[in-house]
């Protein structure tokens, strides 16, 4: 049994996977609440799930970007169980899991992945689609939407943490910017466990 967990932005997820299905999954936004909500919050996944901590065999992380403050707080929680219970601890790119739900790059082979790094300001991972699946191109850069948009020159799809605004400004550029849909935008701490447990 592997326990995800996601706590890169406001955005915070938990998922339990046993690697044939999905026990228990939630999501759901704080407000720097993360040192107070996380514990308590795998405490009732697991509970609901009827799994009990014994039963967990290995735990999956994101490991940014992100938030600094709230990317420590779900690592030191995952480090803590992993060396508590001597299990193994896998890390995932956030950006990763955004871009493994998106789909196959029909109309671009190239991708951004968005995600908020504060102060007006986005972190960008870049895409290119190869052996049916999306994979990682060079570093991820800091920016911001403006910026990113300037320097879209081809048609990519773009995902991730955008507010509306950031929407509408990449919506301008509607030739070369494929906007993916907000469902297809959103970190979903399954597919992160999905990731953790295939490259367990």
């Amino acid at each position: 049994m592997l326990l995800a967990i996601d706590t890169s932005t406001a955005q915070v997820g938990l998922a339990l996977y046993d690697g044939i299905q999905i026990l228990g999954e939630m999501t759901w936004t704080t407000r720097q609440h993360h040192t107070t909500e996380l514990a308590p919050a795998v405490a009732g996944l697991l509970a609901r799930s009827g799994v009990s901590m014994d039963m967990l065999t290995a735990l999956g992380v994101a490991i940014g970007p992100g938030s600094f403050t709230s990317l420590r707080v779900g690592l030191s929680l995952a480090k803590g169980i992993a060396l508590a219970r001597r299990l193994p601890l896998v890390g995932i790119s956030t950006l990763d899991i955004i871009a493994a739900v998106q789909p196959a790059g029909t109309h671009a082979s190239r991708l951004a992945v968005v995600i908020q790094a504060g102060r007006k300001r986005i972190a960008v991972g870049l895409y290119q689609f190869s052996e049916n699946r999306w994979q990682a191109e060079g570093e991820v850069k800091s920016g911001t939407v403006d910026q990113l948009a300037d320097e879209i020159e081809h048609p990519t799809h773009v995902a991730g943490e955008l507010t509306y605004e950031d929407r509408s400004r990449l919506a301008r550029k509607r030739t070369n910017v494929l906007l993916a849909s907000p469902v297809n935008c959103i970190r979903r701490p399954s597919v992160l466990a999905d990731l953790a447990w295939a490259r367990w």
